[in-house]
């Protein structure tokens, strides 16, 4: 393929899976009101988002060692 074929699939595959990722944490961030298992949602999200964008890795990084903090 093309170069910039390439180059475009690449970028389009980002922002979708940045959208994705987006809709499902905001999805998450109103289930902290509603009814529903944002506990699951958020980091699902944010593992979501940790593939493309470095501060939602380095959140869920943060939060993994929380909790593997405390089940000790």
């Amino acid at each position: 393929m093309h170069p910039t074929i390439n180059k475009t699939i690449r970028q389009a595959r980002r922002l979708i899976v940045i959208v994705v990722g987006f809709t499902i944490l905001l999805i998450g961030i109103a289930m902290i009101a509603l009814p529903g298992p944002a506990f699951i949602v958020i980091p699902l999200s944010l593992g979501i988002l940790g593939t493309e964008l470095i501060w939602a890795r380095k959140l869920l990084d943060k939060i993994k060692k929380k909790i593997q903090k405390k089940e000790i």
